[in-house]
């Protein structure tokens, strides 16, 4: 069956590599545009028009602006939030966003936030329950979602397949793409001890339009998905290996906490080009015009 998103995706041009907008580092992002080609934004922060957070966007606007939501809780029970999804498809709207992307999990339970993203069973009953939501989701928001494999610290019972399968039924039966964070992968397969390198081979890279990466730190045995730490060799590893299987239309540099003087930012940033650009060639640099296409 021919899939609507993959040919979408070969319309939609390369926006390139960007950082995510952070409160606490928006007076040297904002004006590294030569440096800087998009920005990734929470999506929440901004629907609900507080103004300080809308004065923010307007500023941030200047860049091209990519959506990235925390609260979806796709694979979450009950009904969806149709009021949540109203005001998003607005600001997805309004940033003229190509695509919009959350995690592939759930946020809460019975109507309850637990303010963390928590992973799904990997059983053929769950792929069905989330390939239902994304479809109920479809009937509010017509702009492409992306979803994203998470960092998980434990491993759900009545597994039937492993996380990337999981990953991948979800994918394909929905036709929707894929965030892939490199990070979290190689955080996953030292915790759980399976081989990233197969795990990319068992998803359909194709869907994979864009890319995460960030640090991670090891506390107390476990690798954690910090964004507070500098990129880490196997990750810039796995980073070049997913390229070599896919083109993609965004890298995102992830920094949430324990910011380094801006100019380490940067330079990470480039390191991140060189990296990418060796495999395809459009990411090798900053964009002179980077616009994205409605």
């Amino acid at each position: 069956m021919a899939s609507q998103f993959i040919e979408l995706k070969k319309k939609i041009p390369v926006v390139g590599v960007g950082l995510g907008y952070r409160e606490e580092i928006s007076e040297p992002t904002l004006a590294s545009r030569d440096k800087i080609d998009f920005l990734e934004v929470i999506s929440e922060h901004y629907l609900d028009n507080a103004p300080i957070d809308m004065e923010n966007l307007e500023r941030a606007n200047e860049f091209p602006l990519l959506p990235h939501g925390i609260e979806l809780s796709i694979s979450n029970v009950g009904d969806l939030d149709v009021d949540y999804l109203k005001k998003l498809n607005k600001f997805l709207i309004k940033t003229k966003a190509p695509w919009w992307s959350d995690h592939l999990c759930f946020t809460g339970i019975d109507g309850n936030r637990l303010h963390d993203l928590l992973p799904l069973p990997h059983s053929k009953e769950a792929v069905q329950h989330v390939v239902t939501r994304i479809k109920k989701v479809r009937e509010y928001i017509e702009i492409p979602l992306c979803l994203e494999n998470i960092s998980s610290y434990i491993q759900m019972p009545g597994a039937e397949m492993t996380e990337a399968q999981f990953v991948a039924d979800v994918a394909e039966q929905a036709d929707c793409g894929l965030l892939l964070d490199v990070n979290n992968l190689y955080v996953n397969s030292v915790n759980h001890q399976f081989d990233a390198a197969d795990y990319l081979n068992q998803l359909p890279m194709e869907r994979v339009i864009q890319i995460h990466i960030a640090g991670h730190r090891k506390i107390e045995g476990l690798l954690i998905d910090t964004h507070g730490a500098k990129i880490s060799k196997p990750v810039f590893d796995l980073l070049a290996l997913a390229l070599s299987k896919t083109d993609v239309k965004a890298i995102l540099l992830e920094r949430d906490q324990l910011f380094p003087k801006f100019s380490q930012i940067l330079a990470e940033l480039d390191k991140i080009r060189k990296v990418a650009g060796a495999k395809q060639a459009s990411l090798a640099r900053p964009l002179e015009h980077n616009a994205i296409a409605a």
